[in-house]
């Protein structure tokens, strides 16, 4: 590999880099007017203050706005950019993989959008409060495993495996919201182990065409983090060891079960 190619590549990463990071600041701010639009208490309908009122009505103002804002721009720039990479895509899993090795400046590669927005769905359907989800270290995982060349392992749920840990590390998920009654494996392990597992489980059940026509993909998340559940203090066992065996392993016993 020559200078001039390498530079390229450093380049290429550092624009990625910072367009995801452009992007997060946007949602980061996003996350906490949310936050800050339940400050009258609306929810639980108790009385407040009239500054907590003035706080909580400027706040879902300015969502609007961010909302709207986000909603032109993509529709105008980008129309596919909101749509899943789905799970049930014919070799999707290999594409995704295939991104690992990539350093893609339109907007960022594969794997992150996959994983980013795989766990946005999960959390959007199965949390309630307002959640975020760090778009530029999802991005950065995919750098580390380039460079460890988690690509060339030969074995796929493997590379998954490799995959969800570095991804557990990075730490996506930095807030996520009070789980659902039906989606309760959110809250039985780290919150990152449990939405990335059941997108990695996902992917590999569905490489298989297991799943049936009428499901859709945050049906199938549902049933993937069922699936996890039982398994999923085991994992996060082997995550804080390291054990990328051991999470392969347990990644295959799941996806048989389904």
């Amino acid at each position: 590999m020559t200078i001039a190619i390498r530079s390229a590549d450093t380049l290429t990463a550092h624009a990625v880099c910072m367009a995801a990071g452009f992007r997060d600041s946007l949602r980061t701010a996003q996350f906490y007017v949310r936050d800050l639009s339940h400050a009258d208490g609306t929810d639980q309908g108790r009385s407040s203050t009239m500054l907590s009122k003035l706080v909580g009505r400027w706040a879902r103002a300015m969502d609007w706005l961010f909302s709207r804002g986000a909603d032109v721009s993509v529709r105008l720039l980008v129309p596919q950019w909101r749509d899943l990479p789905s799970p049930f895509a014919p070799g999707m899993r290999s594409e995704v993989l295939e991104a690992i090795r990539q350093n893609r400046l339109v907007l960022t590669s594969l794997f992150t959008a996959y994983f980013f927005r795989a766990a946005k769905h999960i959390l959007n359907n199965g949390t309630l409060g307002p959640f975020l989800v760090l778009e530029h270290r999802i991005d950065a995982a995919r750098r580390l495993m380039a460079e460890d060349e988690t690509g060339r392992t030969a074995d796929p749920t493997e590379m998954l495996a490799k995959a969800l840990m570095h991804l557990v590390e990075a730490a996506a998920v930095a807030r996520a919201g009070q789980p659902r009654q039906q989606f309760g494996f959110l809250d039985a392990a780290d919150v990152n182990l449990s939405v990335m597992a059941a997108a990695c489980v996902a992917l590999l059940i569905a490489e298989e065409g297991k799943p049936i026509e009428s499901l859709n993909e945050d049906e199938f998340f549902a049933i993937a983090g069922a699936l996890l559940a039982p398994r999923l203090p085991d994992m996060e066992k082997a995550v804080r060891q390291r054990d990328v065996a051991a999470l392969a392993q347990t990644l295959r016993a799941v996806s048989d079960l389904y």
